[in-house]
């Protein structure tokens, strides 16, 4: 049985003049019937002439061409002209004279350079051929010159209107394409700030609090290994990330969720940041993408507590309900005056385009002591 999906995409492979070609054929086939003698365009109103050997000339000159109406839209037109010109002169009249229009809609879709001189010469080729007609014996009065050349002009308009047509479909697919780019890009950043800058940030606390326990061998050995811990967890999650961004991913792989909350907050604590972990309720089952969001909500509010506010209690409030997830951060005024990484401030925005994004509320503001809140409202009912 014929796999018709297959063919089709075996013809679609097939370079443009093996497709145009049976065009051409069939219109020269139907030429030579004799039910189509006389059936073609009339220019001049010639009586009609049996065919001769110059006939299958003019049907060749008129019909072949077609084959190359996309490839070379100008050797195309030219040489359908001269057969179009040959056919009225001889009054043949045959059906592949129908091809002239047909060239000229080609031409005007197709042709990119020069196409205001193309349109010039043709229309002053014209003029001599009227003329020839009328001195052979045409009946045509000058009205019907005139209509027949508007009929031309209109062909050459569908043309033209199919290339900017088809113009405009490429720049919206262009800018599609550009938007989707600068999209892809601003997640992937997104996620290498949020994978990043929290166990880096960790890292560096612990390495600055290290400095202070030299005396202490014990306590020594457990940052340096908090910080061993912290930097293979950052290796572990940037494959995870890496994994997600290549195209034959594994759907399986595993992103944070809400779920995995607590071990952030041990994570933080042993970086030498005071957490307090309250959560109420449990994730709803369509919770989807909610999870993921509330995950780096927190996770963006406890590095900012580890960069500006080391060694402040820190409370994390995290209630599940229903229709939305409730997130609110809180940490007291800054207790060390270790220096900390700067912020840029892409953290923050970037965790509000995520909630906006599922419809939640989002804000981040300083309270009178020193410290700052985050809180954030986020509807749990988009799919991951």
């Amino acid at each position: 049985m014929i796999d018709l999906r297959r063919v089709t995409d075996l013809w679609r492979r097939c370079d443009v003049v093996v497709r145009d070609l049976p065009f051409g054929l069939l219109l020269a086939i139907a030429s030579l019937l004799p039910a189509f003698h006389g059936k073609g365009t009339q220019v001049g109103d010639l009586p009609a002439r049996p065919f001769d050997a110059l006939a299958f000339v003019v049907i060749a000159l008129e019909c072949l061409p077609l084959a190359v109406s996309r490839r070379w839209p100008t050797v195309c037109l030219a040489l359908v002209s001269l057969g179009f010109a040959f056919d009225q002169l001889r009054a043949y009249h045959v059906f592949a004279s129908n091809a002239m229009p047909i060239a000229l809609i080609s031409a005007g879709a197709h042709l990119e350079r020069h196409r205001r001189v193309t349109a010039v010469l043709l229309s002053m080729a014209y003029v001599p051929l009227a003329l020839a007609l009328g001195r052979l014996g045409a009946t045509e009065r000058v009205e019907g010159y005139v209509v027949f050349y508007l009929a031309l002009t209109l062909a050459w308009g569908i043309g033209a209107w199919l290339r900017s047509t088809r113009a405009a479909e490429a720049e919206r697919r262009r800018h599609v394409a550009e938007a989707t780019r600068t999209a892809e890009r601003t997640r992937i950043a997104r996620e290498l700030h949020d994978v990043v800058t929290h166990h880096v940030t960790a890292m560096v606390v612990q390495a600055e609090a290290a400095r202070y326990r030299t005396a202490a061998p014990d306590h020594l050995d457990a940052t340096l290994s908090a910080i061993t811990d912290t930097g293979r967890r950052a290796i572990t999650d940037l494959r995870h990330m890496l994994d997600l961004l290549k195209a034959d991913h594994d759907t399986d792989v595993s992103m944070p969720s809400a779920g995995e909350l607590r071990t952030l907050v041990e994570q933080t604590c042993q970086a030498g940041q005071p957490v307090e972990f309250t959560e109420e309720g449990s994730p709803a089952e369509s919770a989807g993408s909610a999870e993921f969001v509330t995950y780096r909500v927190v996770q963006e509010a406890l590095t900012n507590a580890l960069k500006y506010a080391h060694g402040s209690p820190t409370v994390v409030r995290v209630r599940y309900g229903e229709k939305e997830i409730s997130v609110e951060v809180s940490t007291d005024g800054p207790r060390s005056r270790a220096a900390s990484p700067g912020g840029s401030g892409r953290g923050l925005a970037g965790l509000r385009e995520r909630v906006d994004a599922l419809g939640g509320e989002f804000s981040a503001d300083r309270q009178a002591g020193g410290g700052f809140v985050v809180r954030a409202r986020i509807p749990a009912g988009s799919p991951s």
